[in-house]
């Protein structure tokens, strides 16, 4: 083995972090790419986490800003672009008059529609190059590590 850098030296092992996420890179790029040509082309990365994180009855722009780890001030810039592209709309919460929920327009509904059909297809196409036992133990280790990483859970 050189230690010159050249090609017998060992490639350093890639942390686990990094290979969670370099599939999850791979299937947004492919799920925005869908999106664009399906015309949902009016909406940045940063618009859709905090889009996707809107729950079915609306949620509290308080809550979308922490759960998508911004500021308030931040998550407010982005539902403000959200509402103008037409993908959210603010209602009052029923549960306190002061509040308003942030809740998903129909063209959030019908995005979401593609972007589910893409996540589908590629996740038939990892259970294809991984096997099914092999797929259905990585959703489960997945969904065991989600208990301790996903506050939200």
């Amino acid at each position: 083995m050189t230690t010159d850098g050249g090609p017998d030296e060992a490639e350093p092992e890639i942390n686990t972090g990094v290979l969670l996420f370099l599939p999850y890179r791979a299937l947004e790029n492919r799920v925005f790419a869908a999106l664009a040509e399906a015309g949902f082309d009016d909406f940045t990365p940063a618009q859709a986490r905090v889009l996707q994180r809107i729950g079915p009855h609306g949620t509290r722009l308080t809550d979308l800003a922490e759960q998508a780890q911004i500021t308030k001030q931040t998550a407010g810039f982005l539902v403000d672009q959200l509402e103008k592209a037409g993908y959210v709309r603010r209602v009052p919460d029923p549960t306190d008059r002061r509040a308003r929920l942030v809740c998903g327009a129909e063209k959030a509904w019908a995005a979401k529609e593609v972007a589910d059909g893409v996540v589908a297809q590629v996740e038939r196409e990892w259970e294809e190059h991984l096997g099914k036992r092999r797929m259905r133990q990585l959703r489960e280790a997945l969904t065991s590590l989600r208990e301790i990483t996903d506050p939200w859970a």
